[in-house]
């Protein structure tokens, strides 16, 4: 009976241990194709916030021509603008820190135009901040994206019992891209 059992508990613990690398590499795979989904999630995020910037010089000389004394706007928007784009290499949370910045700077700009008629009924200002605006939508889209690309691959990483590879395999769950508070939508409405 002996040599009857051995062999079959032999077989029994091979096929477990195939069981467990087949399992293994599954979950690996899947936190690999997660991780894959996120950097292309942040891509196209990166497209849109450069298309922000490549426009904001635009607006600026726009707006130059007919508020030249609200200089201290102007030049709010170009350093924050500077400064999303010098934090182009950095992290998640620097770069949204720097996107919020500049998107604080251009409301500010988008309030002057209420202050001068002229500026606001300029078709070249209006055709710009239109771009802008759809660019904004764009944005906030590729944000929801990323951020759920995030939570998908966070979600993975800390569930039990893939969190074993993904510790194997030095998966850390990536930072979301949180937006200003303005952008979260209006906190009251008041009729």
């Amino acid at each position: 009976m002996d040599s009857f059992l051995l062999p079959m508990i032999g077989g029994l613990g091979c096929l477990l241990v195939v069981v467990l690398l087949v399992w293994a590499l599954v979950s690996y795979n899947k936190l690999v194709r997660q991780r894959n989904q996120v950097q292309a999630s942040w891509a196209q995020i990166d497209v849109q916030l450069t298309r922000r910037h490549d426009l904001i010089p635009n607006l600026v000389e726009t707006v130059k021509g007919y508020a030249r004394h609200e200089r201290s706007t102007l030049e709010a928007v170009t350093a924050a603008r500077a400064g999303a784009v010098d934090a182009a290499g950095a992290g998640v949370s620097e770069r949204a820190g720097a996107e919020n910045l500049l998107t604080e700077a251009l409301g500010r700009l988008f309030a002057l135009s209420e202050a001068y008629p002229d500026l606001k009924a300029n078709q070249n200002f209006a055709a710009l901040q239109q771009e802008l605006a759809a660019t904004e939508d764009k944005i906030a889209y590729a944000r929801q994206f990323y951020n759920s690309a995030v939570q998908t691959l966070t979600t993975t990483i800390q569930s039990v019992p893939t969190n074993l590879i993904a510790g194997i395999g030095g998966f850390h769950p990536p930072d979301y891209f949180e937006a200003a508070g303005a952008e979260r939508g209006p906190v009251q409405v008041q009729f």
